[in-house]
């Protein structure tokens, strides 16, 4: 192994990051550069893919250029990645057929509800695959680009087109069009998966009409997949993990139980159930957490969809300020939201609801309300999101959680961590590296090539920076649960026609 650092390439769903760690996990450089959201319709998210992949490589070269390193000072390469969104292109152009279609996108949630009429299958999907038949997953947006671009299906029937994640897409565009793979994780995301047999579901394929030669071919976590060639230097691509999986190993939950909840555009809460792969009874999925030398580990999960979007759409729909950092601020003027409740469900509800035609509201108005009361009920609103989540995975294990291990970016609010210490009555813990999803990437790259040489010795790394533990009188958070409840409730009634 030759190299002294490892790169992440951290593809987010509204920005793309390039990370550069040393071997003490320390950063040596960051770069970050939003791209455009597209939105052709209510419930509708799309990029463009040439968007996703020249913002990504235009912060590799910048980190790189930052740090004053070169090419050949990196190890290897580790990519994490939005999940569930879907791209498809000509095999021989390289050219997307239609823009990338987002996991937060809602279009296909009629052909789902078509789809869960028959029950035999609704049933074979969750057994097989481990999810929910939701418009969230890949499976149903493939179906969509193929039926609704013309062209499209007789071109992928002919072989001519590839489907990927957008890990396959950067790893083809980064290997010259050489590569055409994924990993185990992003895999079990696609509603096309088998997690048991670990191949691709030819049933479901059959019932949905994609053709299996669109599908990448799936790898583990950790492994080297090929090469990228940056000014004359060939650097292995070595570690692959969708976004919440990478967050899972950056936090270091190697064991059976271990729990992290990541705050970032959604709050996705992950629990490693080991390798035997857990049945949630109560709206949660079960995904694979991580694939190393042929070892599956397995995970439930419960996915938030808006979680820090919230933030940001209240910064750049509604200008109630400039800088997300400002949230904060604001909310942390009052002491309550004083009956206000926020329920930011813009592109539908997710676990444990699972509602894809729920809209977003806002209950509790009077003429007493203020801007800060609507900022502070959504600060409050992200915690609300992550306690249905912990009490549904808490009932599915019939076990109390004990630590929740938190990073993203509003793990950095003091209002919000505190609060949802506070509603859930558990003891939070925040490590001092917060990038555990680009350091999750890394820790697979590395491990791949020597770079680090085994889980204990990355597990010596963990260092805490703080603890959150309940301060709120349990009836005053009870009184405040109750509110919440109430307002999911009216959401959904509102969305049932």
């Amino acid at each position: 192994m030759s190299g002294k650092f490892i790169m992440s390439l951290d593809q987010g769903t509204t920005s793309s990051r390039t990370i550069i760690f040393d071997k003490n996990q320390t950063i040596i450089s960051k770069c970050q550069q939003e791209y455009p959201q597209i939105y052709p319709k209510p419930g509708w998210v799309e990029h463009n893919p040439l968007d996703i992949y020249n913002s990504q490589y235009s912060t590799a070269i910048d980190s790189m250029l930052q740090a004053d390193i070169s090419p050949s000072d990196i190890a290897a390469i580790g990519i994490t990645n939005q999940r569930e969104t879907t791209i498809v292109w000509d095999r021989d152009t390289g050219i997307p057929v239609y823009n990338a279609i987002v996991w937060q996108c809602r279009r296909t949630a009629d052909l789902c509800e078509e789809l869960k009429k028959d029950r035999e299958f609704t049933q074979y999907v969750k057994e097989n695959t481990g999810l929910l038949i939701d418009a969230y997953f890949s499976a149903t947006k493939i179906k969509w680009i193929l039926d609704n671009v013309e062209g499209a299906r007789e071109r992928a029937e002919s072989g001519n087109l590839l489907f990927g994640t957008v890990d396959t897409w950067l790893v083809w565009k980064l290997t010259d069009g050489k590569v055409h793979i994924t990993d185990c994780t992003n895999a079990s995301r696609t509603m096309l998966f088998n997690i048991h047999t670990l191949k691709w579901d030819k049933k479901i394929l059959e019932k949905l009409g994609i053709p299996e030669s669109m599908l990448p071919e799936v790898k583990n976590s950790s492994e080297i997949y090929g090469y990228t060639d940056i000014l004359g230097t060939k650097i292995p691509i070595a570690g692959i993990a969708g976004d919440q999986q990478a967050a899972l190993f950056g936090q270091l939950c190697f064991d059976k139980g271990d729990v992290k909840n990541t705050y970032g555009t959604g709050n996705f809460i992950l629990m490693n159930t080991g390798t035997k792969p857990a049945e949630s009874k109560n709206g949660l999925i079960t995904t694979i957490a991580c694939a190393i030398d042929g070892e599956v580990t397995y995970a439930l999960e419960g996915s938030v969809f808006v979680g820090g979007a919230v933030i940001q759409w209240l910064r750049d729909k509604m200008r109630f300020f400039s800088s997300a950092q400002d949230a904060d601020y604001l909310g942390a003027k009052l002491m309550a939201s004083e009956g206000v409740y926020f329920v930011p469900s813009f592109t539908g509800m997710g676990a444990p609801h699972w509602d894809m035609y729920a809209r977003g509201s806002i209950f509790g108005l009077t003429r007493g309300t203020t801007r800060e009361h609507i900022i502070r009920a959504a600060l409050e609103a992200i915690a609300f999101q992550s306690m249905d989540v912990i009490n549904a995975m808490s009932a599915d294990i019939n076990d109390e959680i004990g630590v929740i291990k938190v990073d993203g970016g509003a793990s950095a609010s003091e209002l919000i961590m505190q609060f949802q210490s506070d509603i859930t009555n558990k003891k939070l813990i925040r490590p001092v590296i917060a990038e555990t999803t680009a350091l999750g990437a890394a820790f697979l790259a590395g491990l791949a090539v020597g770079f680090w040489e085994n889980r204990d010795e990355l597990k010596n790394s963990w260092v805490l920076e703080k603890t959150y533990t309940p301060k709120m009188d349990r009836a005053e958070a009870q009184k405040l649960i109750k509110g919440w409840e109430k307002a999911v409730r009216c959401t959904k009634m509102f969305s049932e026609d």
